[in-house]
C-alpha cells in the first residue's frame, strides 16, 4: 500500500495546534513565511513517499545482515540516504554556523513524522545524528565541534547514542563501561553496550558514537558518569578500537540495525569528553530529550500508515449487503479512533516543537524560562503517549483488515509489529509516566502545569463560545476530563512521588493526553470552522474524540487517585 503524506492535516496542525501561524506573525522565525514552510513540507511528503516509502516493505524483508563485522543495509537503503542527507534534510533545524538551514523545530517535527510513515526503520538513524548534533553543538569544546559538528549537521556522518549495558537498562547508573584518561587529553574506554541503533552500517564512511562511561575515580550513580565522543574512524584514518559484535534479530524495524557494540578489545577505544567529567547525564538527556520527541513522532508517524492504509481497505472491500465494509458502524468506529488518536497526538508533538523553538529563540528570559518548562512538562507526554496511541492504532488497522491483516502481504502486520518498540526505546513509557508524576508536574511548585491546563481550558470556552451545535457535547466532556485532570493532579502533588502516586503515573498520563488532545483538535476545528466558514470534517472528528475517548478519563482519574492500593498491596496476587 502506498504512502502520501497527509500535507493539510500536518499543515493544520502546525499552524494552529502548535502555533506557529502565530509565531510567524510575531516574528519568532525572522523572515520565514507560511508559503516557505509550505513548501518545505510538500517537498519532504514526495521525498518521503517517492524515495523512502517503497523501500519500507524491502527493509522489512531483507533485514541487516551481519557478517565479520560488517552490516548490509537493505537494496535501496544507501541510495536513499545518500540523496535525503544531499537534500539538506538532516540539517533542516541545525545551526546555521556548521551548514544547517535553521528552520523551526516543530517543521522538523513535522518532516520526521513524514520520513517514519515512509519507513520507522529508515527514520529512526537520522533521530539519532539530529540529537548528537544537539549535545555537541551545547556542550562540546571548540576543537571538537570544528571537527565533527559539519559533517554531522550534513548527514556525510551519522551518529549513535549509547547508554544501555545488559546490567543497566532503564537504570543507567548501573552501567559499568570504563574510561581512563590519556596523557593527550583524550580518554581509552573499555566495555560493551547493547542495543544500540545503527552502531554499524554502511550507509556513512564514519559513525560518531555519543557514549557513556565511568573514570576510575568517580562517584556510583549517575553522578560519576561522563559522555563521550568516539569516532569510528580517527581524524587520521585509522580505525578506532570499537566495533559491533553482533545485530539483534527483532520483531520490528528489521531494517533498523540493533548493535551489541564493544569498547577496548585493542587496548582502548580513543574517546574525547563531551563538557565535564562526572557531568555526562546533562548532555545525555539533551540527546535524549530531541530523541523522545522524534519517537512520539514515530508512534505519530506509524499511526498514520496504519490509518491510510486501513482506510483505503474499507473503502475498496465489498461484504454483505454494504457496498463496502466502511458503511458499517463498527468498522466507521475504528477507523474514526485511528483518526483521531493520530490527529490528537501529532498536534500534542508539534506543540512539544514550538514550545521547544520559543525556549530557543524567545529573546524575553521570561518567555524562555516559561517554554522551557512547557516542553519539560509536554515531553514525556508526547513520548509515552503517542507511541501508546501508535500501538494502538496499528492493532485497530490489523483488526480493520480482518484475516488478511494477519498476513504479512498486506502491510498491516509490519506496521504492528514496527509500532511496539517505540514504547520501549528512549525511555519505556512506563518511566515516561513516573518522570511526569515526580519530576514535571512538580515544576515551580506545580505553577507549570496549573498554567497549561488554564490554557487547556480557554481553548474549550472558545468551543462553547461558537454555538456551534456540530460540536455536539464536546465543550462538556473536554471540560470534564480537565476537571478530572486538575483534581488527579492535586492528588499526586500531595503524596510527594509515593509508591501510591506513581502507581497512578500512567493512567495519569494517559488522562493529560486525552485532555490536551482534545482540546488542541478543538482549537484546529474552530480554526477550520473560521477559515472556511464549514470545518465539518474536523468538528466532526473533535465530536468523536470527546464523546467516544475522552469519556474513558472519569475512569482513568478513578485508577489514579483510588486504584493505588490494589497495586501496593497486591503482593498475595503476584506471589510475593
Amino acid at each position: 500500500m502506498t504512502y502520501r503524506a497527509p500535507l493539510a492535516d500536518i499543515s493544520f496542525a502546525l499552524k494552529y495546534a502548535a502555533g506557529l501561524k502565530t509565531a510567524l506573525a510575531e516574528g519568532l522565525y525572522g523572515d520565514l513565511d507560511e508559503e516557505t514552510v509550505d513548501s518545505v513540507l510538500a517537498e519532504a511528503g514526495r521525498f518521503a513517499a517517492d524515495v523512502i516509502a517503497p523501500l519500507n516493505s524491502v527493509g522489512d524483508k531483507f533485514g541487516t545482515p551481519f557478517k565479520d563485522g560488517v552490516v548490509t543495509t537493505p537494496p535501496g537503503w544507501k541510495a536513499a540516504y545518500t540523496a535525503w542527507a544531499a537534500a539538506g534534510w538532516n540539517g533542516l533545524a541545525a545551526p546555521a554556523k556548521w551548514g544547517g538551514q535553521e528552520l523551526p523545530q516543530a517543521v522538523n517535527a513535522a518532516c520526521i513524522e513524514m520520513w517514519n510513515s515512509a519507513s520507522m526503520a529508515f527514520g529512526i538513524g537520522p533521530v539519532l545524528t539530529m540529537a548528537a548534533v544537539d549535545a555537541l553543538e551545547a556542550y562540546g569544546a571548540d576543537d571538537l565541534k570544528q571537527r565533527y559538528l559539519g559533517k554531522l549537521v550534513s548527514g556525510e556522518w551519522m551518529g549513535t547514542m549509547q547508554l544501555t549495558e545488559p546490567q543497566a537498562g532503564s537504570d543507567v547508573g548501573a552501567l559499568r563501561s570504563k574510561a581512563e584518561r590519556a596523557p593527550d587529553g583524550s580518554y581509552r574506554l573499555k566495555g560493551s553496550k547493547i542495543f544500540i541503533t545503527y552502531g554499524e552500517h554502511d550507509l556513512t564512511e564514519n559513525i560518531i558514537h555519543f557514549v557513556l562511561a565511568r573514570l576510575p575515580d568517580a562517584s556510583a550513580g549517575t553522578k560519576g558518569i561522563s559522555l563521550f565522543l568516539v569516532p569510528k574512524i580517527m581524524p587520521d584514518g585509522t580505525r578506532n578500537d570499537v566495533c559491533a559484535h553482533s545485530v539483534e534479530h527483532k520483531l520490528g524495524i528489521h531494517a533498523s540495525p540493533t548493535c551489541t557494540m564493544v569498547y577496548g578489545d585493542k587496548g582502548g577505544a580513543i574517546g574525547f569528553l563531551i563538557g565535564e567529567e562526572n557531568k555526562g547525564m546533562a548532555a545525555m538527556f539533551k540527546m535524549m530529550n530531541r530523541a523522545r520527541l522524534a519517537v512520539g513522532l514515530q508512534g505519530v508517524a506509524i499511526a498514520e500508515r496504519a490509518t491510510q492504509q486501513a482506510m483505503n481497505y474499507a473503502r475498496e472491500r465489498k461484504q454483505g449487503p454494504a457496498s463496502a465494509i466502511i458503511a458499517y458502524p463498527d468498522v466507521k468506529r475504528m477507523l474514526l479512533t485511528m483518526r483521531a488518536l493520530t490527529g490528537a497526538a501529532r498536534a500534542i508533538c508539534y506543540s512539544l516543537g514550538a514550545a521547544i523553538d520559543r525556549a530557543e529563540r524567545s529573546e524575553n528570559d521570561a518567555l524562555r524560562k516559561s517554554a522551557h518548562e512547557r516542553a519539560s512538562l509536554l515531553t514525556p507526554v508526547a513520548k509515552a503517549f503517542s507511541t501508546d496511541i501508535g500501538i494502538e492504532v496499528a492493532s485497530l488497522g490489523v483488526q480493520v483488515h480482518g484475516g488478511m491483516g494477519f498476513i504479512e502481504e498486506t502491510g498491516a502486520a509490519q506496521h504492528y509489529r514496527d509500532a511496539r518498540i517505540a514504547a520501549i526505546y528512549e525511555g519505556t513509557n512506563g518511566i515516561q509516566a513516573l518522570d511526569l508524576v515526580a519530576r514535571k508536574i512538580p515544576l515551580e511548585g506545580g505553577a507549570t502545569v496549573a498554567l497549561y491546563l488554564n490554557e487547556l481550558r480557554r481553548m474549550v470556552a472558545a468551543v462553547a463560545a461558537s454555538n456551534n451545535p456540530a460540536f455536539g457535547e464536546t465543550s462538556a466532556r473536554l471540560n470534564e476530563a480537565i476537571g478530572g485532570l486538575e483534581r488527579a493532579t492535586q492528588w499526586l502533588l500531595t503524596r510527594n512521588s509515593s509508591d501510591a502516586a506513581l502507581a497512578g503515573a500512567t493512567p495519569y498520563l494517559r488522562m493529560f493526553g486525552h485532555a490536551a488532545g482534545g482540546c488542541m483538535l478543538a482549537e484546529q476545528a474552530l480554526a477550520a470552522a473560521r477559515e472556511s466558514g464549514d470545518g465539518a470534517a474536523r468538528i466532526a472528528l473533535t465530536r468523536f474524540f470527546a464523546e467516544n475517548i475522552v469519556v474513558q478519563s472519569a475512569g482513568l482519574e478513578r485508577a489514579v487517585i483510588e486504584g493505588a492500593d490494589s497495586i501496593t498491596k497486591a503482593q498475595a496476587a503476584l506471589g510475593e
